[in-house]
C-alpha cells in the first residue's frame, strides 16, 4: 500500500541534486552502509516518450489500483493516497508541474506564468492564470479558487480535516491582482517551496465550508477541469471510468477512456497477465515483477523517485507510547534482512535508507538513524528492562500485561504480510509478541491507519520534488480541534514535538542551499530520536505496462501529461 506525501527555497536545488546523482553516475550507485550494489543502471524516469503525432487517436487504457477509495478530495486526510492521486491527476488543475529532472515550472494549461515578485518586506508570489481554464460546470478558474483553498488548508479552522497545512500556514493573504486571472500571494514567513502549493487545486465550492470539504467528494467527483472528465463510478465492479473531455482547452487527449479497476493486490498481476489490465504498479514484489516481465508484449518500466518503504509505529498505542519501547522495537528489527527479502530479484540496489527526507543518492544525504537504525537485540532488551517490561518466560510483562503488538496488514498484499512475519520472528527474540491482523485493502487506511487503530504497520510513501515540505505533514505535531481533541492529520505515527516542527519550518524557510540541507538533517535527527517512521529502503518504481503504451510508466519526478498517454501507431 502507498500513501501520498504532501508536497525548501532549496527544493529545486535538492531535486536537481537528486537527478544529477542519477544521470551522472548511472549504474554506479554506491551501496553505502549495509548495501549490496549489484543492480544495473537506475533511470530518472522510464515512460517510453513518444511525440503526440506518433500516438494513435482513441483507445482505452485499463489501469489497475490496489484499493477503491471513498474520498476523492486529495487534500482531505482520508483522500490523501497514491490511488486517489492517480485518478485526480487526469481531472484536476495543478499550478505547477515537474519534468524528469525535477525542474518545476508553470503548468501553462492553468498558469501562464508565476514567480516571486517581491522579497521585502514580505515574500510575494504572483500567478498569471490561463483565462481559458474552466471548471466542468462552466465556471472560470479564478483567483477566488486559490483564496478558498488557502483558507481551507491553512489550519485556522480545525473543522477542515486537512491532510496537511504545509506552506498554506505560511501565507498571510491571497488577493486579486489586476483582474480575476491574476493571483497575488503574500507570505507571512518565507516559504521556498511555493511551487508545491495549489496542486491539485479544487474549486472554491469544495473549500467554501468544512462540510463541503469533508463530504462533497465522498464517492463523488462533482466537478473537474482537466483533459478527462468523470464518466462513471461502479462500486460493485470497483471501477472509475474517465472519458476524454471535449471541452478541454489544451491538447486533446489521445485516449477515449481510462478505466481504473481496483482489486486486491495479489490479483493485479494475474489480471495483467491475462490481458484484463493494461498496466499496474508492481512495486517491490519480486514474484509479480518476474511474472509481469514474462507476459507477452509487456514490459516493466523501472525508475528511481522520492518514494520509500518503511515501518510505522503508533505512538498513541498503550505499548508504544513510551519512546524507550519504540527505540527497542526499532533496534530489534533487522532492516537489512527485510530489505533483502523485499528487493531480491528486482534488479535494484539493496541499500538501507537512513533519512526521512532525502534518498541516499541525493546531495546532502546523511544517515541519521544512528544507533536506532542498528540491529542490536541486546541493547533492545536493556531498553525494555529500563521501561519496566521484564521477561517472564518467552514474553515480557508489565503490570500484569504481556508486551504484544498488533501488526495491521492489508489483505492480498504478500509483501506486507512477509514483512510482518519477519518482524514477528525478530521481535520474539527480545520477548515482544506480534499478532498479525489482516484487514480489507479498501479499509486499511481509512478505518485502521489514519484513525490510529493499530500498533505497527508497513507501507510506502510516495514523494514529490520537494523533500521537506512533501514530508512535513507526516512528522508534524498534533493540533487541536474545537472540542480539544488532537488532530494528527497526515502524521499517521501520531508522534511529534514542537522541536521537530521548528526544525522542519527552518528547513522550509531557508533560502541558502547549504543551510537548508543542514536544517533538513537536523530535523531528521530529531525524528529518529522519537522513532515515528523507521525507514527501510528507497522504493523502486516498477510499472507493468503493454509495450505499445507511450508517455506512461515509471515517472520518477516527471508529472505525467494524461492528454499525451496513448498507444503507438
Amino acid at each position: 500500500m502507498t500513501s501520498f506525501r504532501r508536497a525548501t527555497a532549496s527544493a529545486a536545488v535538492l531535486a536537481t541534486a537528486w537527478t544529477l546523482a542519477l544521470t551522472g553516475c548511472a549504474g554506479g550507485r554506491g551501496a553505502g552502509p549495509g548495501g549490496d550494489d549489484k543492480a544495473g543502471p537506475v533511470r530518472a524516469y522510464d515512460i517510453n516518450p513518444v511525440p503526440r503525432e506518433r500516438i494513435r487517436n482513441g483507445g482505452r487504457l485499463r489501469w489497475g489500483l490496489n484499493e477503491y477509495p471513498a474520498n476523492w478530495n486529495l487534500n482531505h486526510v482520508d483522500g490523501n493516497s497514491a490511488m486517489v492521486k492517480k485518478v485526480i491527476d487526469g481531472l484536476m488543475p495543478s499550478a505547477f508541474r515537474s519534468d524528469e529532472q525535477g525542474h518545476v515550472s508553470a503548468n501553462t494549461d492553468y498558469v501562464l506564468s508565476g514567480g516571486i515578485t517581491a522579497r521585502t518586506p514580505r515574500q510575494v508570489v504572483t500567478l498569471r492564470l490561463n483565462p481559458r481554464a474552466r471548471w466542468s460546470d462552466g465556471t472560470p478558474v479564478t483567483w477566488e479558487d486559490y483564496r478558498a483553498q488557502w483558507r481551507a488548508l491553512n489550519g485556522s479552522d480545525p473543522a477542515y480535516r486537512v491532510a496537511g497545512t504545509t506552506g498554506y500556514q505560511d501565507i498571510q493573504d491571497v488577493a486579486r491582482g489586476r483582474d480575476d486571472h491574476e493571483v497575488v500571494i503574500t507570505f507571512a514567513r518565507p516559504f521556498g517551496d511555493w511551487q508545491s502549493l495549489f496542486g491539485p487545486l479544487y474549486p472554491r465550492s469544495t473549500n467554501a465550508t468544512p462540510q463541503a470539504f469533508n463530504t462533497a467528494w465522498l464517492n463523488r467527483i462533482p466537478v473537474t477541469a482537466g483533459p478527462f472528465r468523470l464518466g462513471s463510478f461502479d462500486q460493485t465492479a470497483k471501477t472509475v471510468t474517465l472519458l476524454r473531455d471535449d471541452r478541454w482547452w489544451g491538447d486533446r487527449a489521445k485516449l477515449d477512456q481510462i478505466i481504473f479497476q481496483a482489486m486486491e493486490s495479489d490479483a493485479l498481476v494475474g489480471a495483467f497477465s491475462n490481458g484484463e489490465l493494461d498496466t499496474f504498479d508492481v512495486g517491490p514484489s519480486a514474484p509479480d515483477y518476474m511474472r509481469a516481465r514474462s507476459t507477452p508484449d509487456a514490459v516493466v518500466r523501472q525508475a528511481a523517485g522520492p518514494d520509500f518503504r518503511h515501518i510505522t509505529m503508533n505512538g498513541e498505542s498503550a505499548a508504544l507510547s513510551d519512546v524507550r519501547v519504540r527505540r527497542a522495537v526499532a533496534m530489534g528489527i533487522d532492516r537489512q534482512v527485510i530489505a533483502r527479502s523485499d528487493l531480491q530479484g528486482l534488479d535494484w540496489p539493496i541499500t538501507l535508507l537512513g533519512n526521512h527526507f532525502l534518498m541516499n543518492t541525493q546531495e546532502g544525504y546523511r544517515d541519521n538513524a544512528g544507533r536506532i537504525g542498528v540491529y542490536d537485540p541486546a541493547e533492545a532488551g536493556r531498553l525494555l528492562d529500563a521501561a519496566g517490561w521484564r521477561l517472564s518466560g518467552q514474553t515480557r510483562r508489565k503490570d500484569g500485561r504481556d508486551l504484544t503488538l498488533r501488526f495491521v496488514v492489508p489483505s492480498g498484499l504478500q509483501l506486507t504480510k512477509s514483512e510482518a512475519e519477519l518482524v514477528q520472528s525478530m521481535l520474539a527474540r527480545i520477548g515482544v509478541g506480534v499478532v498479525i491482523q489482516s484487514v480489507p485493502s479498501d479499509d486499511y487506511f481509512t478505518r485502521y491507519i489514519i484513525p490510529g487503530n493499530y500498533d505497527v504497520t508497513a507501507f510506502s510513501y510516495v514523494g514529490t520534488p520537494f523533500p521537506v515540505s512533501s514530508g512535513y505533514g507526516q512528522y508534524a505535531d498534533a493540533s487541536k480541534d474545537a472540542a480539544g481533541h488532537l488532530q494528527w492529520n497526515a502524521n499517521l505515527g501520531r508522534i511529534g514535538s514542537p522541536r521537530i516542527d521548528a526544525a522542519m519550518q527552518k528547513a522550509t524557510a531557508e533560502l541558502d542551499p547549504e543551510r537548508a540541507l543542514a536544517a533538513t538533517n537536523a530535523a531528521d535527527r530529531l525524528i529518529w530520536e522519537e522513532v515515528n517512521v523507521v525507514t527501510l529502503y528507497q522504493r523502486p518504481q516498477n510499472v507493468a505496462v503493454g509495450r505499445d503504451v507511450a508517455n506512461y510508466g515509471a515517472r520518477g519526478f516527471y508529472d505525467l501529461r494524461y492528454q499525451d498517454i496513448g498507444f503507438t501507431r
